[in-house]
């Protein structure tokens, strides 16, 4: 059965990216608890990413995955408290901060890593599509990069 938001077409992309966003999120919780791993899903970004990048500031850190700097901010000192993170000051720019995960950020990802393979393959499945939705979001991302969606609508109002 199909709801309005569903019918609207192009027009509730948002609101169907963020509806299926919370499904895979809620999901992946529902994973890491069943594997009797206590992780959130938000900590997922900055996790992976100091992961492979062991040590970064909050504006690199931001950069990499691609939130605002106080969304970041808020998610290192989430993180911090519960000592996956630390956090020092840079010895050349004191402003600066430098986070790297703590032994017990280290041994988390251990105790994860085989779960994310197992979430690559059920994601793989799932998404593996005629029009394979991770095919279609990087197209879609290099065409925003292009020209943005308010660019757009922008020159199509002038053009009216």
């Amino acid at each position: 059965m199909t709801n309005v938001i569903d019918q609207s077409g192009i027009l509730a992309i948002s609101t169907r990216l963020q509806r299926l966003s919370d499904e895979i999120r809620k999901d992946g919780l529902r994973i890491y608890q069943a594997y009797g791993i206590d992780f959130e899903p938000k900590w997922f970004p900055v996790i992976y990413t100091l992961h492979h990048k062991s040590l970064l500031s909050v504006v690199e850190i931001a950069t990499e995955i691609g939130y605002s700097h106080p969304s970041t901010i808020s998610l290192l000192k989430e993180l911090e408290k519960l000592k996956i993170i630390q956090s020092k000051k840079d010895k050349q720019d004191e402003r600066k901060r430098l986070i790297r995960l703590t032994e017990k950020g280290k041994e988390l990802v251990a105790h994860i890593s085989p779960i994310w393979e197992v979430m690559v393959t059920a994601l793989t499945a799932l998404t593996d599509t005629t029009n394979n939705l991770l095919k279609a979001i990087d197209e879609v991302e290099n065409n925003m990069k292009q020209q943005g969606f308010y660019n757009r609508a922008e020159q199509l109002r002038q053009n009216q």
